[in-house]
């Protein structure tokens, strides 16, 4: 019997065997860098400048404005920024006979957005989640004024308007010498006119919105009323509407958001005079305007910041509470 002897040689045992099975045992397991320099860089800049533009732009001019707001400047030189305390503010409520008027439109504003577009908007959006023929029609017909800038809105219901040419004077004839309507010159007409060309904006905005809220509705639902006996309006009312309460929430926000951001349509049409003063508009006169009073008008920004808070904080308090339950 032979016995055979193997001879290992010692330069072949320390070179692996070729194959995939080979791992360079330099490089540990799970560490594989993914990004490049490059793509942190560039991943760098597009999350860094947005943050630094909000910041510039949102934040650092917010706070400007709010410390702008207890001083006199007329913006021509920071040596001329002089501290006048609350005085800005006591002469903003009990020296400024278009103060509370402007407030007050603001109120109506929000009453008669949240009382007329508002209903509309959710029947509309309650037609069109039937499903009926041409619905991708009506939408984008409703849809159009949301789409289109509010001074354009504004440029078109001018011609609305216009005491002579325009098609409310023609219709009613009131277009003739002697029996003209100005709609946009009298106050006691032109703020409800604005109101009526905001209202036909505001209705498509309430309509797409109802109509996200209704596509999440389960459809079980409306089969388990319906095999309860319930009619349609029996099921929108006690079931459908019920379901759209977080999407309430969001109209209602976005609604009083609308009410005090309104500037741009009542800009167009009078500049915000005779019975349309609007909180906005005082900021924009005080500021721009020719006497160039930004701290008096940074008073009213920020009165106008105080309102918009006592909306958003609760709603959003409400949304961060909701998520840490879920």
């Amino acid at each position: 019997m032979s016995t055979e002897t193997t001879t290992t040689n010692p330069e072949a045992a320390a070179v692996p065997p070729p194959g995939p099975a080979s791992v360079d045992s330099r490089v540990p397991h799970g560490h594989k860098r993914l990004l490049t320099r490059r793509d942190r860089i560039t991943l760098g800049l597009m999350a860094g400048l947005p943050t630094i533009l909000h910041i510039a732009l949102v934040w650092v001019t917010a706070l400007a404005s709010i410390a702008l707001a207890f001083t006199t400047w007329d913006g021509i030189g920071f040596d001329a920024i002089q501290w006048v305390g609350l005085q800005n503010f006591r002469e903003l409520f009990t020296q400024n006979p278009q103060f509370w008027p402007a407030v007050q439109h603001n109120v109506v504003w929000f009453v008669v957005l949240i009382l007329v577009p508002t209903p509309l908007g959710l029947f509309l959006a309650v037609q069109l989640d039937k499903k009926i023929r041409f619905s991708r029609v009506y939408q984008t017909a409703f849809f159009l004024p949301v789409v289109l800038s509010m001074a354009v809105i504004g440029f078109v219901w001018q011609l609305v308007y216009n005491p002579d040419t325009g098609l409310i004077n023609s219709v009613i004839g009131a277009n003739t010498p002697g029996h003209y309507i100005d709609w946009i010159g009298d106050p006691d007409l032109n703020l409800w006119a604005i109101l009526i060309a905001a209202s036909w904006r505001h209705t498509g905005y309430m309509m797409i919105l109802y109509l996200a809220g209704l596509k999440g509705v389960d459809p079980s639902l409306r089969e388990a009323s319906s095999l309860d006996g319930a009619n349609e309006w029996q099921t929108f009312k006690n079931v459908i509407f019920p379901v759209l309460r977080p999407t309430n929430t969001i109209v209602l926000v976005v609604t009083i958001i609308e009410s005090l951001r309104a500037f741009d349509l009542v800009y167009v049409f009078n500049g915000g005079a005779e019975g349309t003063e609007l909180l906005s508009i005082l900021v924009t006169n005080n500021i721009i305007g020719e006497s160039s009073r930004i701290g008096y008008g940074s008073a009213i920004a920020v009165v106008l910041l105080v309102i918009s808070l006592v909306v958003i904080v609760p709603y959003l308090v409400t949304t961060f509470r909701k998520e840490r339950r879920s």
